[in-house]
């Protein structure tokens, strides 16, 4: 497990930034402009969504799922357009371990969620959801809402994408 501090020595490797936020925040919508904001720079973009409640994506009587069944610890299913994969874990790993096995190939991976990863963070707070940031100002690189903090962090509008993706350059950037 990395120590507070550590995520600039990984992300010399490679950047890992956290998008976090309550439920219905609008993590996702911001991600989904994050995105094609940061290919049109030229970035390779991995993403990563962490899930506290127990996934399927394996559906009963598919191929794959009676691969799993019958005690595979790894099915992929793939094609010439995209990959899948289902294995069995024993415990959860670390953004920095999925990082490093599943996306060699990119400049930065987006995650949503991992708020208590140690990761540099982009909060996402709205009126309507309510409630106090749910991280400290040290560990995030901006906040985006519908509101204003002073707490010494650049704080972003929902629809500010150019100036939230240029953040996230400066952090790709001083990785390298």
């Amino acid at each position: 497990m990395t120590k507070k501090g550590d995520f600039d020595k990984i992300a010399k490797v490679m950047t890992i930034i956290s998008v976090v936020g309550k439920t219905n925040s609008g993590k996702t919508t911001l991600i989904e402009k994050i995105i094609p904001e940061l290919k049109k720079r030229g970035y390779k973009v991995g993403a990563i969504k962490h899930d506290v409640h127990q996934f399927e994506i394996d559906y009963e009587g598919k191929d794959t799922w009676r691969m799993t069944q019958a005690g595979a610890e790894t099915v992929v299913i793939a094609s010439d357009k995209k990959m899948g994969m289902v294995k069995r874990l024993n415990s959860e790993y670390t953004l920095d371990k999925i990082a490093e096995w599943l996306f060699p190939d990119v400049d930065i991976v987006i995650t949503e969620g991992y708020k208590k990863q140690n990761k540099p963070k982009i909060e996402v707070n709205r009126k309507e959801v309510g409630g106090e940031l749910l991280c400290s100002p040290d560990e995030l690189l901006c906040i985006v809402s519908d509101r204003k903090f002073d707490i010494g962090v650049k704080c972003f509008g929902l629809d500010e994408i150019t100036a939230i993706t240029d953040i996230i350059v400066e952090k790709i950037k001083a990785a390298k």
